[in-house]
């Protein structure tokens, strides 16, 4: 495509001046390849380019690994450094994701807009659009980029440009924030182009979603989710095309334009869509009384930080409203959503015979949105859904004959996660199998004493898939193994057993009825081998001297024995430092070790929260001997983890203080939280479990 000045034609000028902020001109600068400008660093290699874009970047220090990243574009007359005037620099800095800023060149637009009405410029591989998806592979090649979370923002020109790649490549973009923008394909020439800016042109929703199919045709995908801001006293670019790009982009989600919520953020009308999974696909801000720009509250603080939101100039206006933290928001960037889905399954039913292609049914709802379902078989996934109703048409015929277990996985954009109840059916017409299961005990080991509750675990393959794993004492079951890989664990009371020598032996079976024994081992049960056990019954612990006035008595047990309870400790900041401490005093005897089981629910909301669990021993000072800390980010155990065999030798036959601690820091917001439950303490002489 050949770039055009538009030299000595006043009407072209105007429609330039026109397209996102007006002004004169700004004069050509050079930039030295690799300067630093205002925060941005340019990068001068980034592909074939041919929309003959500048490219710049902003990295913030200390990043993760599978971070996000924003491209952010400038209205006209703009340029990159003006654009951070928007805070999302500053933003990045907090939240650690990356920003790349696309540059027009005088040479391609004398006014600096990006060519959005163009048709070599805004079709998928060609032109601008192109040149912004290559800055975006540029990026992915150089650092680690979550691919999930690729969104795209921008101002007038920039935010007709933002539709554009909304449009183009939906495959990259997840979501995209339109200010003041003009929807995607108004115009193809630059008379069209008047006419969208002012008054605005007029099409049926379905009209509108033709246009973004067509961008990239035979596509099947998720298509972005959609911000749109628009201010209802802007005469450059009409707030009609806010309306029009509604209909654009709920069409485009197979959603209807009745909002699912309609409220006020910072006194502005504010709407949301959602589909049926209660997914929030598109949202407007009609922004009352604001002109042509984009909107910003230097008065607003980023969380955890002094920095203010914004700098107010041209196009870049204080409306009390930071358009740049909400847009995070709903991008999922700020890692506010600690809210797990719900999931069931609908279809087959629980117990069925089934045959040939099934197909798998789920119901799945958040409080944000469903971003995809996993169907397990056998606690393997065998396909996914991003797009209600969520279904996938599963082989039976490749599948063994003989009964299988079924569940669903939801999972939400914050990685939230929750995993369906299982059933079971019973696959005719499949494989037959005749090969047993291979199953070796690993725990515990021969010969050994044990005292508690302790841990039973083993490894188990099978050439098509294994169904259950049985542990059993005396050729009785005690506990049905829970899978991680090909490992299985469950737990063994044994206070309920007889002192002395008992036989375990661990069974797998599968879908065909196949099963394999493990060869018998020997262990011995003493109660005495233990110094000190704790169990928590129904009236509080088993043991005298435990202070517990910063942690509650729970209902849950990890030996799942009515009348017992473990002790749950919980903490939740609120722009400060939370501790609780639940401690016991314990005499210890010769060559001790502790065994405890535990569940963890870390949440760490920011960057500046610190959130974790500890073990702490003092015979006169804190000493840590086993802990979990977390940043940004989240540890969940959801099930009972033994955390066996801890050394405490170097407190052998002495008197000490045991303690297990839960600390929640987060100076920047109320979301961060500490939560552990505790269970099945026991303190044993080496070589005993």
């Amino acid at each position: 495509m050949s770039k055009r000045l538009f030299a000595g034609a006043p009407h072209a000028l105007l429609t330039l001046s026109l397209l996102g902020c007006g002004g004169e001109p700004p004069p050509a600068e050079e930039t030295p390849v690799g300067q630093v400008n205002s925060a941005l660093t340019q990068v001068t290699s980034f592909g074939s380019n041919p929309g003959n874009l500048k490219m710049w970047k902003h990295v913030p220090a200390d990043m993760p690994a599978n971070a996000p990243l924003v491209v952010a574009m400038h209205g006209c007359t703009q340029t990159a450094a003006a654009y951070t005037n928007a805070g999302w620099n500053a933003l990045a800095d907090q939240l650690k994701f990356y920003v790349i800023y696309p540059e027009q060149q005088s040479a391609n637009n004398q006014n600096a807009c990006f060519n959005w009405f163009e048709p070599g410029d805004i079709a998928r591989g060609s032109g601008e659009a192109l040149s912004i998806k290559q800055m975006v592979d540029k990026m992915k090649a150089d650092v680690s980029i979550d691919p999930s979370r690729v969104f795209v923002t921008g101002l007038s020109a920039g935010a007709a440009m933002s539709h554009v790649m909304a449009a183009t490549y939906p495959d990259v973009f997840s979501g995209a924030a339109i200010m003041a923008g003009i929807p995607y394909k108004c115009a193809t020439t630059m008379t069209d182009a008047f006419s969208c800016m002012s008054p605005g042109v007029g099409k049926t929703p379905d009209q509108w979603a033709s246009l973004v199919r067509g961008a990239y045709s035979g596509y099947t995908g998720a298509y972005p989710k959609i911000s749109l801001w628009h201010g209802t006293s802007d005469y450059t670019v009409k707030n009609t095309n806010q309306v029009e790009a509604l209909e654009q982009w709920t069409a485009v989600h197979g959603i209807d334009m009745t909002a699912d919520v309609s409220d006020t953020v910072a006194t502005y009308p504010h709407k949301v869509y959602k589909n049926s999974a209660g997914k929030a696909l598109v949202e407007t801000y009609d922004l009352t009384g604001m002109g042509h720009g984009t909107a910003i509250d230097p008065a607003t603080r980023f969380p955890g930080t002094s920095v203010a939101c914004g700098t107010a100039g041209a196009y870049i206006l204080d409306t009390n409203i930071c358009s740049t933290l909400e847009v995070a928001k709903f991008f999922g960037l700020d890692n506010s959503d600690t809210t797990a889905p719900t999931v069931s399954l609908s279809s087959p039913a629980n117990g069925a015979t089934v045959s040939g292609t099934v197909t798998l049914s789920a119901q799945a709802s958040d409080n944000v949105g469903i971003t995809e379902v996993a169907f397990l078989i056998d606690g393997a996934v065998v396909g996914t859904d991003s797009t209600p109703p969520f279904t996938f048409a599963w082989n039976a015929t490749a599948a063994a004959n003989g009964i299988h277990t079924l569940a669903a996985r939801a999972s939400d954009a914050a990685s939230n996660a929750t995993t369906s109840s299982s059933i079971t059916v019973t696959v005719t017409g499949g494989v037959s199998d005749t090969t047993a299961p291979s199953v070796a005990l690993t725990s515990p080991a021969a010969n050994a004493t044990l005292a508690g509750t302790v841990s039973l675990t083993a490894t188990a393959t099978d050439n098509v898939g294994i169904t259950r794993v049985e542990f059993l004492v005396d050729g009785a079951v005690v506990g049905v193994g829970t899978a991680s890989g090909s490992t299985y664990s469950s737990s063994w009371n044994t206070t309920t057993a007889t002192p002395g020598a008992h036989t375990v032996r661990v069974r797998a079976s599968d879908a065909s009825g196949n099963t394999t024994t493990s060869a018998a081992i020997t262990v011995t049960v003493d109660q005495n081998s233990a110094r000190f056990t704790e169990t928590f019954s129904t009236n509080g612990p088993d043991k005298t001297g435990w202070t517990l006035t910063e942690w509650a008595l729970d209902t849950s047990d990890q030996t799942g024995v009515s009348g017992s309870k473990s002790i749950l400790g919980s903490a939740t900041p609120s722009f400060n430092t939370v501790t609780r401490t639940a401690s016991v005093t314990v005499a210890l005897s010769s060559a001790p070790t502790l065994t405890y089981w535990r569940k963890l629910d870390l949440s760490g909301a920011n960057t500046l929260a610190s959130v974790s669990f500890k073990v702490v021993v003092n015979a006169g000072s804190d000493v840590v001997v086993d802990s979990v800390t977390k940043g940004l980010g989240t540890v969940t155990e959801s099930t009972w983890t033994q955390r066996a065999n801890i050394d405490l030798s170097a407190y052998a036959n002495r008197t000490v203080t045991l303690k297990f601690i839960v600390s929640a820091t987060d100076t920047a917001s109320t979301v961060s939280r500490a939560r552990a439950w505790v269970d099945g303490i026991s303190i044993s002489r080496a070589g005993t479990q």
